[in-house]
């Protein structure tokens, strides 16, 4: 086994042990994720509300049409 296979090997161990790591650690708490307003019920009303619907029409020899819906 030359240097050059041994280094590529070393490369491929470590990030595989990286991605194992990432996989096997338990999720973080992100406090500052929650806390950007002061009133808490701002980000609880934004949390129930359905996302607005993005829909996208193509047919062939007629001009696509992109329709956003806000719900």
């Amino acid at each position: 086994m030359d240097w050059q296979q041994l280094a590529s090997l070393a490369i491929v161990g470590v990030a595989a042990a990286l991605l194992l790591r990432s996989r096997l650690q338990h999720p973080r708490l992100r406090l500052a994720r929650n806390n950007r307003l002061p009133c808490g019920g701002c980000t609880v009303a934004r949390r129930n509300s359905a996302p607005p619907s993005i829909i996208y029409r193509a047919k062939k020899g007629a001009r696509p049409t992109i329709t956003v819906k806000l719900n």
